[in-house]
């Protein structure tokens, strides 16, 4: 069987989109392909930053790097067709835009997830054990654990789309989202999915719940640990971590929400979506260089070198 071929006679799916208003629609083009842009650009100009600029070699910002190629990318699956198909009153997605799309956001995802947690660790080495960082921290072990994130998140796109290619569909092939969404698919098929929903709740849901919880763990290790810092000392280590634990309430939240469930849909889930899908990549440039005076002014230097 071609695994782009469905075995029954839906081939397409029908995408009801963010809102049925013409009006509406044309106002949420313009703004969604800003976002879109300035996401894109801000993430690959972090990217082009961290690069460039022997300043910013700490581990840190390598995996910061990686963030950005992430958010960069995320933002990449869905957007574009959701902001075009704002112009057009029907939109359809394949049966093989709609495994690529489900395997891109799983797959960058899961690896986003690994790739906050492996942050989160370098936090904790730089603060609590700050004479053995470089010792722990080092080149190797760092692209060690990118390889691990990247490779992470192919394994579970991979299960993701091994339970979607086990759905069978039997007529109605109206998906009330903007994307073809896993939850939505169980929603239309008439296969029985709530063995499957179930199974994907503890694969998806499950685990980034315990890893947030880790984290919030971790967290609170590092803050117990700032009692015997400088006051210089505390305030450099919470504009770090706050601007990461930031990053990881946006990110993991929407996503506890969305798989952490039985299989259902709720009107609440197009904006959820939209929230840790298209805002969260917008966001994160922001969050990581507002308040970081060395990304700041890496960029301004780089910057000052590309005009004159």
């Amino acid at each position: 069987m071609d695994f782009f071929r469905l075995p029954n006679n839906v081939t397409e799916f029908v995408l009801l989109g963010l809102t049925q208003n013409p009006h509406l629609q044309k106002a949420l083009f313009v703004v969604f392909l800003f976002i879109f842009l300035f996401t894109v650009l801000a993430n690959l100009f972090i990217v082009t930053t961290i690069s460039l600029s022997p300043t910013l070699s700490a581990p840190m910002y390598f995996f910061l790097t990686h963030l950005s190629l992430l958010d960069a990318s995320l933002t990449s699956v869905s957007t574009p067709k959701m902001t075009f198909d704002l112009l057009y009153q029907r939109r359809t997605i394949s049966w093989g835009g709609c495994l690529t799309q489900i395997f891109m956001e799983h797959f960058l995802g899961a690896s986003e997830v690994i790739v906050l947690t492996v942050m989160a660790y370098d936090r904790y080495v730089a603060i609590c054990k700050p004479l053995h960082y470089t010792a722990i921290m080092r080149q190797g072990l760092c692209q060690l654990l990118v390889v691990v994130a990247w490779i992470g998140g192919i394994l579970h796109a991979t299960v993701q789309i091994l339970f979607t290619m086990d759905l069978t569909f039997c007529g109605p092939n109206v998906i009330d989202h903007f994307m073809c969404d896993f939850f939505s698919l169980l929603e239309i098929s008439c296969s029985d999915t709530f063995r499957l929903g179930m199974v994907v709740a503890a694969n998806t849901g499950g685990m980034a719940l315990l890893i947030f919880f880790l984290l919030l763990i971790s967290y609170v290790v590092i803050l117990s640990s700032l009692k015997s810092h400088s006051s210089e000392g505390r305030r450099k280590a919470l504009s770090t971590c706050g601007a990461h634990f930031t990053a990881v309430v946006l990110f993991f939240g929407p996503c506890i929400f969305t798989y952490a469930r039985p299989v259902a849909t709720y009107p609440a889930d197009k904006l959820v979506t939209v929230f840790y899908g298209i805002l969260t990549p917008l966001l994160n440039p922001i969050i990581y260089t507002v308040r970081n005076t060395e990304v700041k002014n890496a960029m301004r230097s780089l910057l000052k070198k590309r005009v004159t």
